[in-house]
């Protein structure tokens, strides 16, 4: 049985989606959400979960030079234990370290025009967090 992962880069505009499968370490980009209320982002969120049938959400956490969490983080950790009431399914971080950064130079690299950059810059950072996942694993930290 195929275990389907969906990677989230959490921004508070919109939110990358990217899927992948853990027995195949893929990650490819899904889709830009743009967020419009709490309620409304995890009604689609969960609506993506059952339509490619997900049994796990990797959320992108910023973290500081320090390793502490920024004021960001902790609002991500907040939507984070929200999805994971919501749509009953478990929620691991990684570290999103320069993924936004990362996924801008392969956009760049791909002449990719700038329009089109900032509609696909999203699902390509939760991508690169999904691959983050499949190759270091979790953050030992919880979303509570």
């Amino acid at each position: 049985m195929s275990h389907t992962i969906l990677a989230l880069d959490v921004g508070e505009a919109r939110i990358g989606v990217a899927i992948g499968m853990a027995e195949h370490s893929l990650a490819v980009p899904k889709c830009v959400l743009t967020r419009k209320s709490r309620q409304a982002d995890l009604d689609a969120l969960i609506g993506l979960a059952q339509e490619s049938q997900a049994s796990l959400w990797v959320l992108g956490l910023p973290r500081q030079a320090d390793d502490s969490l920024s004021s960001s983080a902790l609002k991500i950790m907040s939507f984070a234990k929200r999805l994971a009431i919501a749509s009953k399914l478990p929620v691991v971080f990684v570290d999103e370290w320069e993924t936004t950064v990362e996924a801008s130079e392969l956009l760049l690299r791909a002449d990719v025009s700038r329009k089109k950059r900032r509609a696909k810059i999203d699902k390509i950072a939760a991508s690169l967090i999904l691959e983050r996942y499949f190759k270091y694993g979790p953050l030992d930290i919880k979303p509570d």
